[in-house]
């Protein structure tokens, strides 16, 4: 049976191998200067292609997201728009904004076929954030994502697994599926010596 995933994924589809998930650290330390709590995976190379980067361009055929609702683990946040550094890293929300998650706008709109990936920190140097308790949700709790047209999509919890920074498995995030499928990713696990958390949560979901 042939796949029904569309062109622009599957343009996806021949760059997603090739990144390399070299990751940045999420820092412990209050007073860090950098982005504490960082909670994307950033690859490296190859994701910055114009293959990839007009996957997600917002069209006028859908809303794009606004909210982000687990009601089982209390969590509720505003969502941003999130783009590509100039080094080809995935941006997260900045530090001050750590009650804001961000959506990954290289790929899909959270509802549509492909992979809609959700970005947030757990925690900043301003103190706890938006996805502090993601590590408490279970498989099938219900995961509400709202957009600008006043269309929530539901999703369910089918999978999670807290992976390390350096081998972080781009392909089974970003790759191309033709599930309505959704992410969502911040830090997770013990620190290293620097104070950086050394795993990334990863919580898989379906569209109910």
């Amino acid at each position: 049976m042939e796949s029904a995933v569309s062109p622009a994924l599957a343009r996806l589809a021949l760059v997603v191998p090739a990144v390399l998930t070299l990751l940045t650290g999420c820092s412990s330390t209050p007073n860090t200067a950098n982005t504490a709590g960082t909670a994307a995976p950033r690859p490296s190379t190859s994701l910055s292609s114009p293959a990839t980067t007009t996957v997600g361009t917002p069209t006028p055929s859908r809303g794009a997201p606004t909210e982000v609702t687990i009601p089982s683990i209390g969590i509720s946040g505003p969502l941003m728009e999130l783009g590509l550094n100039a080094d080809g890293t995935v941006e997260v929300p900045p530090p001050e904004k750590g009650m804001t998650a961000g959506w990954y706008v290289g790929g899909p709109a959270p509802g549509e076929a492909g992979p809609a990936v959700i970005i947030g920190h757990n925690s900043t140097r301003f103190g706890k954030a938006v996805f502090h308790d993601l590590h408490k949700i279970s498989k099938g709790a219900d995961i509400t994502v709202a957009n600008d047209r006043g269309k929530p999509v539901h999703f369910t919890v089918t999978d999670t697994e807290s992976v390390g920074k350096g081998t972080f498995p781009t392909e089974k995030v970003y790759g191309p599926t033709d599930e309505h499928a959704l992410r969502l990713i911040t830090c997770d696990g013990d620190f290293d010596a620097e104070g950086h958390p050394v795993n990334n949560l990863i919580v898989y979901a379906t569209r109910t």
